[in-house]
């Protein structure tokens, strides 16, 4: 049996898409710097990580071993403002227009929900490999700290 706080599980994939449909672009940080759009673009630049559709460059990283990635990619709350993989930094950067950057979110959400779990996944640049379970909590709970960062 799969974790609740899964993408894999039904209803926590449809609180999620709630949440992120209560956010507006005026929608402020109670933390950090980004602002809304910024913050879709990062959430939807992390999901195209897990489907393999953004190339990235594996680090060095104590994270890629037990039992520091399990801790990481299932239970240690993400700290506030922690620095994020390059590839999915949006902060600063030209971000497509609000409601075009929400329907990609919705979009690439939807091509993840309907990936195989067993299938091959790609290498996440700080955690190493994971398999589906793990994409699914670490995708799950990123998306959530980000919802919680602009309190929806």
């Amino acid at each position: 049996m799969l974790p609740v706080k899964t993408l894999w599980n039904d209803e926590a994939r449809s609180a999620l898409i709630a949440r992120i449909n209560r956010l507006t672009p005026d929608t402020r940080p109670l933390w950090g710097r980004m602002n809304a759009n910024e913050m879709v673009a990062h959430v939807t630049q992390g999901m195209k990580m897990g489907l393999g559709e953004l190339e990235t460059r594996p680090r060095k990283s104590v994270f890629r071993f037990w039992p520091l990635k399990h801790l990481f990619v299932y239970w240690i709350p993400f700290p506030k403002s922690a620095p994020a993989p390059r590839e999915v930094v949006t902060r600063g950067k030209d971000v497509a227009e609000w409601s075009a950057a929400v329907a990609d979110l919705h979009a690439t959400f939807e091509r993840f929900a309907l990936r195989a779990r067993n299938d091959q996944w790609p290498v996440h640049p700080v955690f190493g490999t994971l398999d589906g379970k793990a994409w699914g909590a670490l995708g799950w709970r990123h998306l959530d700290h980000h919802l919680r960062q602009f309190g929806v």
